[in-house]
């Protein structure tokens, strides 16, 4: 069964395609708490058939349902005949990262594509270490956004997130998800997606750019455990905004991954969908974002609604359970309501059940903290001074961290 094209035109031509981000518009979306209508989320602890999940047995098959669920609906299903990766080092140099001796290392990711020579896919992976370490390091995976310096401190006398890291005697890798796969429904039939499906559409369940770029995740700590300067057992994935998204899918999806930061996620993210205020299920479903989900997604922008979705963001942090999550926001004067600091929160919030039945600390509140409060169990919340951007809350998820790595 290829795409539903009748009901991809309809969305891609829909004109109203979700409300608007700018506030002064006619149709903007809400930003208003006072505004915000009751909503019934969809419970992680319990069953499709109505059965409660009370034991860690039960919780094992239940976590079976919610990945079906988040592959079938929205985020797609990684196809069986994915083609391997070879990694290859580019280039490598020893220096300095302001004070920090760092070795750093060029990777490619070169993915075999006999199957279907049109296409060629190289995942671009940069590796940085500190130089004079003696033993394997923490390492913290950040999907790369394209801005020089990344996001962090832009102060000439504070330290960016890799000198952070580098201090603290871990490393870094910055993977470049643009190499996996482009970011815009155009880059469908290219991409690792266009070479499984050698250039042919999607099928309404397969898998969209987020699972692409979390796949090309795996991918890079499959070559964290064969590199003796790297501690395959201490990695962690940090993204910020569209790259938050992917972060935390990578997280839910990839054990291997022990820790994250997951950085103005918003809707498709750690976002609670089913709570209509700033981006909603219209906007991603859009021309501008819906190459990031299943096709099979796109109904729950019409005839369904979001109160139709079966899962959401608090089924997906649940999947990480009883890994450690740190959910970060900007404040919402500089980065505006868009993201929707607060249904992040309760995203995280209502989580805790689960997380609660790991053995694990919750958040262990559901009342929305004052700007720069650290709301600090295993699923941690903190919405800084800053804008759109991780950095301020980079030191606070260090320390955070440094309680899960500590030796």
């Amino acid at each position: 069964m290829l795409f539903n094209v009748k009901l991809y035109k309809t969305v891609i031509l829909n004109k109203n395609a979700g409300p608007s981000g700018n506030p002064e518009a006619l149709n903007a979306a809400i930003s208003d708490e006072a505004k915000v209508l009751p909503f019934f989320l969809p419970n992680p602890l319990v069953f499709n058939n109505g059965e409660k999940v009370t034991t860690l047995q039960q919780w094992e098959k239940r976590r079976i349902e919610i990945f079906e669920l988040f592959d079938r609906e929205i985020y797609g299903r990684l196809p069986e005949n994915i083609p391997g990766v070879t990694w290859e080092v580019i280039s490598g140099k020893d220096t300095l990262d302001g004070d920090f001796p760092v070795k750093i290392k060029q990777m490619k990711g070169i993915v075999d594509n006999s199957s279907y020579p049109e296409i060629a896919v190289e995942i671009d992976l940069t590796l940085g270490t500190p130089a004079k370490s003696d033993k394997p390091v923490p390492v913290i995976l950040e999907f790369r956004f394209n801005q020089p310096g990344g996001f962090g401190p832009q102060n000439s006398d504070e330290l960016t997130w890799k000198q952070q890291l580098l201090q603290k005697g871990w490393g870094y890798a910055v993977l470049t998800p643009w190499s996996i796969q482009t970011d815009n429904g155009t880059g469908l039939r290219k991409g690792i997606i266009g070479l499984v499906n050698k250039g042919q559409p999607r099928k309404p369940d397969d898998w969209g750019t987020l699972r692409a770029w979390a796949w090309g995740a795996s991918r890079a700590i499959d070559y964290f455990e064969t590199d003796e300067d790297m501690d395959e057992k201490r990695v962690g994935i940090e993204g910020l905004s569209r790259y938050g998204k992917a972060a935390l899918v990578a997280m839910a999806y990839e054990p291997r991954i022990a820790i994250g930061f997951i950085g103005s996620s918003g809707a498709g993210g750690a976002k609670l969908l089913h709570r209509v205020f700033g981006e909603q299920v219209e906007n991603l479903a859009s021309p501008a974002e819906y190459h990031c989900f299943a096709g099979n997604f796109i109904k729950y922008a019409g005839p369904l609604t979001q109160e139709d979705l079966p899962v959401d963001a608090h089924h997906l942090i649940a999947l990480c359970a009883p890994r450690p999550v740190f959910i970060s926001s900007g404040s919402a004067a500089v980065e505006g309501q868009w993201v929707d600091a607060k249904g992040m929160f309760l995203g995280g919030a209502m989580a805790g059940p689960v997380y609660e039945l790991l053995v694990k600390r919750s958040m262990r509140t559901m009342l929305f903290p004052p700007q720069e409060t650290l709301i600090d169990g295993d699923v941690a919340f903190r919405q800084h001074e800053g804008g759109h951007t991780t950095g301020p809350n980079w030191p606070y998820f260090i320390k955070f961290a440094e309680r899960y790595f500590s030796e």
